[in-house]
Parts: C-alpha cells; sequence; structure tokens
C-alpha cells in the first residue's frame, strides 16, 4: 500500500527532498514575520475575491482575517519561527483540520493557482525561497488530498509536513 507521503510526491510531482528543502534553511529568519503575513494576507485576499464560487464556497464559514492569522502562524512555525499556531491552537493536524473540506485534485490546483499569484507578488520573497516553498506547498496539497481518501476511516497519519522546527533564537 502506497504511503500518503508517496502518494503526495507521485500526484504534486514533487520528490520528497524538494518537498522539504525547507527543512534545510530558516526561511523565518531569513524573511521575517511581516513577510508571512503580506503572503496569507496577499493570498487570502485572491482565494475570497475568486471569480469560482464551488471554491470560494470552501471558504465561506471562515472569517478572513482568522483564515490569514491561522495560515501565516503555521507558515511561520513550519519554516522555522516561534511555535505561534502550536500555542494558540494546538497541534496542526493538517488532515484531521481539513477534514470538513473538499480537498479534491481540483480544490489543491486553484489553492495552488492562487499561492504561486500570492508568491509572484510578495516582493520580499527571493526566487530560492519561492521554489522551496512552491514545492513544499504543492507537496503539501496532495498530501492532503491523499488524507482526504482517509475520510471515512479512523486512521492516525504521522504528518512531516507540520512538524515544527526548532525556533528562532
Amino acid at each position: 500500500m502506497q504511503s500518503l507521503q508517496e502518494k503526495a510526491s507521485e500526484w504534486s510531482g514533487v520528490n520528497p527532498n524538494d518537498a522539504f528543502a525547507i527543512d534545510e534553511i530558516n526561511l523565518y529568519q531569513k524573511l521575517g514575520l511581516q513577510t508571512f503575513i503580506n503572503l496569507s494576507t496577499n493570498f487570502y485576499n485572491r482565494v475570497y475575491d475568486d471569480e469560482e464560487e464551488w471554491f470560494r464556497s470552501i471558504f465561506a464559514n471562515s472569517k478572513k482575517e482568522d483564515a490569514i492569522q491561522n495560515q501565516y502562524e503555521f507558515f511561520v512555525q513550519r519554516m522555522g519561527g516561534p511555535p505561534l499556531y502550536s500555542q494558540r491552537r494546538g497541534h496542526p493536524a493538517l488532515i484531521a483540520r481539513h477534514r470538513p473540506f473538499p480537498v479534491t485534485r481540483q480544490a489543491a490546483e486553484r489553492w495552488l493557482h492562487h499561492m504561486q499569484k500570492a508568491l509572484d507578488s510578495t516582493t520580499d520573497i527571493d526566487s530560492d525561497s519561492k521554489v522551496k516553498m512552491t514545492n513544499f506547498f504543492r507537496h503539501t496539497a496532495f498530501f492532503l488530498v491523499a488524507g482526504d481518501e482517509l475520510k471515512n476511516q479512523k486512521q492516525s497519519i504521522a504528518c512531516k509536513h507540520a512538524t515544527s522546527k526548532p525556533a528562532a533564537v
């Protein structure tokens, strides 16, 4: 049986070494908190203004400000900063937290479309960091698609995508 990580790599086209290259550098120290806030704000402005009703409806029960905060706190934590997300919300548990939503291939591609646009328009992110982040986001999106298959099963999945790196000092 193929693991979720293997499915994520196959479906995303991103090998695990590239997906987790974000662990080779502390992107939080390199980019700073405000860059992650700007990225998440830019991303969710695009999501909430999406012309596709089916995609906007996925986020209909969330306040944009809360979605922005949840995302940037997760990104900060995952990319070398302090554990802001876990301090406020507990373990990221990506699959469990996304269980209520239809995490389909179509939704993942739409999410990635908006994230790529947000990355491209967040000028404080250098090209090397954008590549690392893009690979991580693409692999993670398809990890969640693979996890979506588990909705009707009661299984616990170890999630490297949500692992915290040691916080910057």
